[in-house]
């Protein structure tokens, strides 16, 4: 009779483990990149327009609300601080709130009140045009007024956008039983889009408001 014995090998894999960059993340800044080219070409119509009339835009500028619009940019700078506190909130997985102190906001409360300082922005930019469209700056009155729609109306466009993600994210962890980091990615992609339509306005600010 003849007995086979056999041993069982342990094998251990010494590869290392890689860690792949999230898809969803990396996708959303590509895409903010064709934005940035998107609103560079916007800048470039702007700046060929305003050198080919100087004395147009001298005037016309000059009857800009800089007080408000200088407000409403406050208003919408301090929202991308509101919104990473929020992204701070996501990545501890602290969808609501403990408390009542903002220390103890969770990603919603973060975010219901970068919603509203966005909503702000956006109705004031919308009284703005109001006011000057009462004042003859028409989009279609001259080249000063179709330069100034037409960045700061996309802008304004991108900006909705980003309310409307704000309120799907939200949505989203109502929707869920347990805030994962699938959520947590979903927020976090967000304040990337935030924090860009934040820094466009911030050049279109200093180039139409500022720089006469």
């Amino acid at each position: 009779m003849v007995c086979v014995t056999s041993t069982s090998i342990t094998y251990q894999a010494s590869a290392p483990v890689i860690k792949r960059p999230n898809t969803v993340a990396v996708g959303t800044i590509v895409w903010l990149g064709s934005e940035v080219m998107f609103f560079a070409g916007l800048f470039a119509i702007y700046f060929t327009l305003r050198s080919m009339s100087p004395e147009l835009w001298e005037f016309e500028a000059n009857r800009l609300n800089f007080p408000f619009s200088l407000t409403n940019t406050i208003i919408l700078v301090a929202s991308s601080f509101t919104c990473q506190f929020g992204v701070f909130a996501a990545e501890r997985l602290q969808p609501y709130a403990t408390g009542w102190k903002p220390t103890q906001w969770g990603m919603v409360e973060w975010f219901f009140l970068t919603y509203a300082m966005g909503a702000v922005f956006v109705a004031g930019q919308i009284w703005e045009y109001a006011s000057l469209v009462s004042e003859g700056i028409a989009i279609d009155s001259n080249a000063y007024g179709s330069a100034f729609y037409l960045t700061t109306g996309f802008h304004g466009l991108h900006v909705t956008g980003g309310l409307i993600a704000f309120l799907l994210v939200i949505g989203r962890v109502f929707a869920v039983k347990n805030f994962g980091h699938r959520e947590a990615t979903s927020a976090i992609v967000v304040s990337y889009y935030w924090h860009f339509v934040d820094v466009v306005w911030i050049g279109l600010f200093l180039v139409i408001y500022v720089l006469r």
